[in-house]
């Protein structure tokens, strides 16, 4: 079975309540439950995980490097400025997608730049709750594309 992480970063666990006119009112608990839902429904085990810290979300990538197969991750506030967590991305065998709620590029001129979007697949943005779930449609299926390619061998270098 396909295993995904999703990885939410700092102050997101205040949706519901952070900026409802730019947010929504979905609490990420509601969130979470759709997205537990949908992987159901697509036949994919996911794990769901936020912190308020960089380093936590960096350590779940790092726990996770050989046992999922994809990740969605919301960087929210270190987007700008997550340069660890830029780094640990691009160290992952498998695909990640960068998601938000709010379409970056319509908000503050200061948030429009992202730091995490050349380290991953994709972005998906603008679309509320929904960014969660289309981005979770998506990377079920890269997940599974990347599990059905063949593996290569590495090859042998003589010195």
């Amino acid at each position: 079975m396909i295993q995904l992480l999703v990885l939410h970063g700092p102050n997101l666990n205040l949706f519901g309540r952070r900026e409802p006119h730019i947010y929504g009112t979905t609490t990420l608990a509601q969130i979470n439950e759709r997205l537990h839902s949908l992987a159901q429904e697509l036949g994919v085990s996911l794990e769901c995980f936020q912190s308020n810290h960089e380093g936590a979300l960096i350590d779940k990538l790092h726990d996770n490097i050989d046992r999922v197969q994809g990740a969605l991750v919301n960087p929210a506030g270190l987007t700008q400025h997550g340069v660890p967590l830029h780094d640990a991305i691009k160290a992952m065998p498998f695909p990640v997608l960068e998601v938000h709620m709010s379409n970056i590029a319509a908000r503050e001129s200061w948030r429009a730049h992202s730091i995490i979007s050349p380290a991953v697949r994709g972005t998906v943005q603008g679309l509320g709750w929904r960014s969660y779930t289309v981005a979770l449609r998506a990377i079920a299926e890269l997940a599974a594309e990347q599990a059905a390619e063949p593996r290569s061998t590495p090859k042998e270098t003589n010195p």
